[in-house]
């Protein structure tokens, strides 16, 4: 089998994640990576010592790679994601796919047009919790699904997004986008459905409140238990214009309505979703590692579900979704292998957090999602494959 080379552009934080892909023995090998950071292409080199590093990531994309990995910033990926296709390269694109609905739109187009091929990385498509719902969903044993909500308490959500380039809106549009685009892409994808339009409330009201840092000091966005209570914390980001708490009212074109409601200075971490149907409900307790999923199918307290699912807890960062997302994608680009992920659906849930963060800093007014070329859905529905 031939050896499928990978290159990474971000080899840093999240970039770790790409290093999934790195299997000699089954003919995956990471050959190249690219950094603006010293310290991030170093620790690169020593992980992977016959593997070429690069400042500059167009330098990288002139070797002959099969595919590469984009773990750099949000603000970046649209760049970073059409360089990769017009040097005809398969692609995975971290979520969010990017921070415009419009620059969403010409990734798409680019990938169709170069017939690169193009994987989004919405890793909770893999996570064992949500993968139990939508067996649940789409067995019937709940119905038809008409509503579905999904409560993000986020514990760490000072530590990781107000300290460094995430507090920006120019960097991220917003939190909304950046960190619910995985739990609204989850809604989707279990209710069968994609947001026709948006209603959005939110506020900044707690980190604006707390110490800054110098804009000269680099941030620093290291999460430790000892950054209680949130008014606590310190050295904060200059900068900081993006919403600590932020909700969302979904209208699906099934007729299903959805709602998104996130918290970053919540005591405890937990993605909490529920979604109901006409013959039932069910929802998680506990999002990775050792956790539930209860089914309701009769009248009766909350107290006592019908069917509880007990999940054990798998290897791998992200309730071991981390490894299967890579895998698939590798299968996607070697043998066509179906995905759990779709570039039309990251698209569409960016056009939610975009449409949203207008709409909450504006007059909470309703907005519409523009909708994509048939030509463009007909083709990703098609498994990127020309007919």
């Amino acid at each position: 089998m031939k050896t499928m080379k990978i290159g990474i552009i971000g080899v840093g934080g999240r970039g770790a994640h790409a290093f999934n892909a790195h299997h000699p023995e089954q003919g995956v090998e990471i050959v190249a990576g690219a950094d603006v950071s010293s310290k991030a292409l170093a620790a690169f080199r020593e992980k992977f010592p016959d593997a070429q590093a690069f400042e500059h990531y167009q330098e990288m994309l002139a070797l002959p790679l099969d595919a590469v990995f984009v773990m750099s910033p949000d603000f970046l990926h649209e760049e970073h994601g059409l360089a990769v296709l017009n040097a005809g390269k398969a692609l995975y694109l971290e979520k969010p796919m990017a921070i415009t609905i419009e620059g969403c739109d010409r990734l798409l187009e680019t990938a169709m047009a170069t017939g690169a091929k193009l994987f989004v990385g919405h890793n909770m498509r893999y996570f064992p919790v949500v993968l139990q719902m939508k067996e649940i969903i789409d067995s019937g044993l709940i119905g038809e699904i008409r509503a579905g909500w999904c409560r993000h308490f986020i514990n760490y959500g000072g530590d990781a997004y107000f300290h460094d380039w995430h507090s920006e809106r120019r960097n991220t549009t917003g939190l909304l986008l950046q960190k619910g685009a995985h739990d609204m892409d989850v809604m989707h994808w279990l209710m069968g459905s994609y947001t026709q339009s948006v209603v959005g409330m939110g506020s900044l009201s707690v980190y604006d409140k707390c110490q800054r840092r110098s804009p000269d000091q680099p941030g620093c966005a290291q999460w430790s238990d000892e950054n209680w209570p949130p008014l606590a914390q310190t050295e904060m980001s200059p900068v900081i214009d993006v919403e600590d708490h932020n909700m969302v009212l979904m209208q699906l074109a099934s007729g299903a309505q959805a709602a998104y409601l996130q918290c970053h200075y919540a005591p405890d971490a937990e993605r909490n979703y529920t979604f109901i149907g006409t013959r039932g409900r069910v929802e998680n307790i506990g999002d990775s590692g050792n956790c539930q999923v209860h089914v309701w199918t009769r009248r009766g307290p909350r107290s006592t579900p019908d069917i509880i699912y007990n999940l054990k807890e798998k290897s791998g960062n992200h309730g071991g979704s981390d490894p299967e997302a890579v895998q698939n994608f590798i299968d996607f680009v070697r043998d066509g292998k179906p995905t759990n992920v779709s570039p039309v659906a990251a698209r569409n849930v960016v056009a939610v957090g975009v449409l949203a963060h207008d709409s909450m800093r504006t007059d909470n007014g309703r907005r519409d999602i523009p909708p994509l070329p048939e030509a463009l859905v007909r083709y990703f529905e098609a498994g990127q494959c020309r007919k």
